[in-house]
């Protein structure tokens, strides 16, 4: 048997789920499921521990399932969705799945995730300047997601895809290292 890769696995459910949700007329609805879901697992990630439990009884996850639905609001194409994820035992890459879900809800959406980096909290002034300015450079609606890494000790990482452009201090610490040493 041909083994598959849980990125294609992923991607699989991800794109059957947003072609659900188009078909109903909820794809909002669902990306807003996804996104508060996943931010749920990823905080607390006991579900995703007692899901993958092959001790645990199927019936028994539904009803789990059903119930963790319930207290985040969560819509019936979502859930139907993490039904068929818990009859086929792929609560490995959910997580994987709900990413792969937003990645292509935004593509479909003409929207591009901007990931930035830096030393300290950027404000919300930074971050809609940051915005504004890439989105006019991109010509495209922009989504921003920061992150704090405090070694970065000053200046952006920003990633497009797959381009990064690191202007951080670090990275120019590091390139005078090198250059010092003889390496570049």
């Amino acid at each position: 048997m041909k083994k598959v890769s849980k990125t294609k696995i992923a991607l699989t459910y991800a794109t059957a789920l947003l072609e659900a949700a188009v078909e109903k007329k909820a794809a909002d609805k669902v990306f807003k499921d996804v996104v508060l879901l996943r931010q749920t697992l990823k905080d607390d990630a006991t579900l995703v521990g007692y899901m993958t439990n092959p001790l645990w009884a199927e019936a028994d996850k539904i009803s789990v399932l059903q119930k963790v639905a319930q207290k985040l609001k969560i819509g019936k194409e979502t859930l139907n969705c993490l039904d068929v994820i818990t009859e086929n035992r792929r609560w490995g890459e959910v997580i994987m799945i709900l990413d792969e879900f937003v990645h292509i809800y935004y593509q479909n959406n003409n929207m591009v995730e901007v990931v930035v980096d830096s030393a300290k909290k950027m404000s919300s002034a930074q971050s809609k300047k940051l915005t504004m300015v890439l989105e006019k450079k991109l010509a495209q609606k922009v989504v921003l997601s920061c992150n704090v890494y405090p070694e970065l000790i000053g200046g952006l990482r920003i990633r497009i895809g797959s381009k990064m452009f690191d202007d951080t201090i670090t990275a120019k610490l590091n390139s005078l290292e090198n250059m010092m040493k003889g390496d570049e």
